[in-house]
């Protein structure tokens, strides 16, 4: 039986994490986990990196021996771009035939080099705001293609950020809070996230996430540049959604709370994501960063959205797994129903043989019979059915006959009694000798011999008086007896 596992890998320029999760539970639970990286001496091109990613992530899966059915991927920041843009409609199917010309003007490159991904974060009388991430499609074609080669097709692939919130929204936060405009504030080893949760409005209007990226340095200060980035976030958000307090995660653990309260004159707390419900101390130490472990979490809980996702494979290569599956259980049960009325055929076939040669047997020794009763042979055309009916028959006017209730010239013992007639009229005058008597239902056939054609003729004129006409006759000599051979049947 198949796995129902789902495979969450997070991909950034030279490393990958992937996260197996088991479904059951709520939200599933990690059964395994694991981070590879490129050497730096195995370092070459992009396209070669991405190739070696994924063997290293198809080895590393066949080395746990993980069994999955689904997989997502989360791409890294560092390949995306992100815009704010509004479309004038609200239902996701229009925007997304229109995005493609909404977003051109935000581009400084060819629209038909770049795939989208897009995610509703309002809407009003006017449409609706996205946030729109972009990405060079050769970049992604070349991902999938490599994936696929090791046989890991993804359903999804999405901004590390938008799996990050996910992973917040229900792993940190699993009753979704109402409008409390706290900021969460995440940096990993290479990146920084700012997110604020999807919340609910007094009036019971549900509004999406805020998310924003940017990049972290190592040799940057990454309490001055999260501060500053905060500040542009609370900045942009002001007239939506004010910031009252921040929780942060710093994977180098560097950066002071305090410091950065003062700093910013916002209440600001930490959150530790090693506490997140389904990480084990085991699966963290398997991987060199807690938010990439949560960013492929957060990419394998995408098959249970059941809302709109940013999916960059919805723009440029749509997932066909569904599709493909189906044809091919399809097919499985066509040729399944057509091997089955194959052998049906084969059977019933078989069956038709055997009762054809039994009918055959049985025909046979019924028409051997058939004649030695009748005295007449079973035409190929006659039933036995009809036969056994005229047997019948015959059998009731034999009995007929013995009863003395009818007199049938035509038949057999009537038949008979006429030959004997003609016989004892002139059997002694014309010396007559009869070789054989055939009687049939039709006729009757005499083979004989007389002393001479005088008396011969004398035997036939004998034949005719006694009510039987002589349909042929035919003469000859051997020695000196005069021989002939007659059919005759009784007059009408």
């Amino acid at each position: 039986m198949e796995s129902q596992n789902c495979l969450g890998i997070y991909i950034s320029k030279y490393n990958a994490t992937a996260v197996c999760l088991d479904p059951q539970g709520k939200d599933g639970n990690i059964s395994a986990c694991f981070n590879i990286s490129i050497e730096q001496t195995e370092k070459g091109d992009p396209d070669t990196n991405r190739e070696t990613l994924a063997g290293l992530i198809a080895h590393a899966c066949s080395e746990r021996k993980l069994k999955f059915s689904k997989v997502a991927v989360a791409m890294d920041s560092t390949m995306l771009m992100q815009h704010s843009v509004h479309s004038e409609f609200s239902d996701p199917r229009q925007i997304s035939a229109t995005i493609r010309f909404d977003t051109e003007e935000a581009l400084a490159t060819d629209i038909s080099e770049v795939a989208l991904a897009f995610e509703i974060t309002s809407t009003d009388q006017t449409g609706s705001n996205l946030t729109v991430f972009s990405a060079q499609r050769k970049i992604l074609s070349d991902i999938l293609a490599h994936l696929q080669k090791y046989n890991f097709d993804p359903v999804t692939m999405e901004p590390d950020v938008n799996c990050l919130s996910r992973f917040l929204r229900r792993k940190m936060l699993p009753d979704e809070p109402e409008q409390t405009g706290t900021l969460y504030g995440i940096l990993s080893q290479r990146n920084g996230y700012l997110i604020i949760p999807p919340a609910t409005d007094g009036d019971g209007t549900k509004k999406a996430s805020v998310v924003r990226t940017f990049l972290v340095g190592p040799k940057q200060n990454r309490a001055d540049l999260l501060a500053r980035e905060i500040l542009l976030t609370a900045a942009l958000v002001e007239n939506t959604e004010p910031i009252s307090s921040l929780q942060i995660f710093d994977s180098t653990d560097s950066i002071d709370n305090k410091q950065l309260e003062e700093k910013l004159n916002i209440a600001t707390d930490t959150i530790n994501l090693h506490e997140a419900d389904g990480f084990k101390k085991q699966t963290i130490e398997e991987t060199s960063d807690p938010v990439d472990l949560a960013i492929a979490y957060g990419a394998a809980l995408s098959h249970s959205d059941k809302t709109h996702i940013a999916n960059f494979r919805d723009d440029f290569d749509p997932f066909q797994g569904k599709k493909l599956k189906l044809q091919k259980t399809l097919k499985f049960a066509v040729v399944s129903i057509t091997a089955l009325l194959i052998a049906l055929g084969l059977y019933l076939q078989i069956q038709l043989i055997n009762t054809n040669r039994n009918n055959n047997s049985l025909r046979s020794k019924f028409a051997k019979d058939y004649a030695a009763v009748s005295l007449d042979k079973l035409s190929n055309d006659e039933s036995i059915r009809d036969a056994v009916k005229k047997l019948g028959r015959l059998y009731r006017r034999i009995e007929a006959e013995k009863k003395g209730l009818i007199t049938d010239e035509k038949s057999i013992s009537s038949k008979l009694a006429l030959i004997l007639s003609a016989f004892n009229k002139c059997a002694a005058e014309t010396n007559l000798n009869l070789d054989t008597i055939t009687i049939t239902s039709r006729d009757i056939s005499i083979i004989g011999d007389t002393s001479s054609r005088q008396n011969t003729d004398k035997f036939f004129k004998e034949v005719r008086d006694s009510g039987l006409n002589i349909l042929q006759e035919r003469y000859g000599l051997k020695g000196n007896r005069d021989t002939f051979s007659i059919k005759v049947e009784p007059k009408r």
